[in-house]
């Protein structure tokens, strides 16, 4: 069966492949939604719900047997879409919280964690995802899902794994009522490997971050 037959719109809408993309497609649209700030007041809630549902497509993509293209060179997809605008937008507004502590391998012993940004993730998330979506809307279903699965490995799902550990923290401090901790003063492009990354951290009081990022504390009945 060829790619512009998967891709036809009598496929089953219960396949792999169109759920596959429509939990991409989803994504894409929702966080360019909260992007734009007309509601920050549910920014961080709504990115923790989004961010944990695409994980569940990648979940189901690194489970699927290897996908193998049907040509030995990817056919291109023009330019990709610029995401800067997307990253500035969620940069801005996730101030003061955007930058986090992430460790790359988790199995990769004495690696130190590195500085990362929300924003950064999540606009590098949207690229790799809008380029196998490129793939998929030319009627090249296989060569979709092929990069979709090897762009989980090697990036998109790493990146949104640690997004969604980030996230979620996030929403447990201020949840729990407990002060968050800021990597003030460290930025993504100098990581300090000989110190710990909670030396030079500040404190960020939860009521400067809970009205902002739609967050609040919880309290015990």
């Amino acid at each position: 069966m060829s790619d512009a037959t998967l891709h036809a719109h009598s496929l089953d809408p219960d396949s792999f492949a169109v759920q596959v993309a429509d939990s991409i497609e989803s994504f894409i649209v929702a966080v360019t939604e909260v992007a734009k700030g007309d509601e920050p007041d549910s920014a961080v809630p709504f990115l923790l719900l989004e961010v944990s549902q695409l994980l569940l497509a990648g979940g189901r993509l690194g489970a699927h047997e290897d996908i193998v293209p049907d040509e030995r060179y990817e056919p291109d997809t023009g330019p990709d879409l610029d995401v800067d605008e997307l990253r500035e937008r969620f940069a801005v507004m996730l101030d003061p919280v955007d930058v986090f502590s992430e460790v790359f391998d988790p199995y990769e012993p004495r690696r130190a964690p590195v500085p990362s940004r929300i924003s950064d993730s999540l606009a590098d998330i949207v690229m790799d995802l809008r380029h196998g979506l490129a793939h998929y809307r030319a009627g090249r279903t296989t060569e979709a899902l092929w990069w979709w699965q090897f762009s989980y490995f090697s990036n998109w799902g790493p990146t949104a794994s640690a997004t969604l550990r980030a996230l979620q923290s996030l929403v447990a401090h201020v949840r729990l009522d407990q002060p968050l901790e800021a990597l003030d003063g460290l930025d993504t492009d100098e990581a300090d490997e000989d110190e710990d990354l909670a030396e030079e951290a500040g404190r960020v009081m939860v009521q400067e971050i809970a009205a902002p990022l739609g967050l609040r504390a919880h309290h015990p009945s």
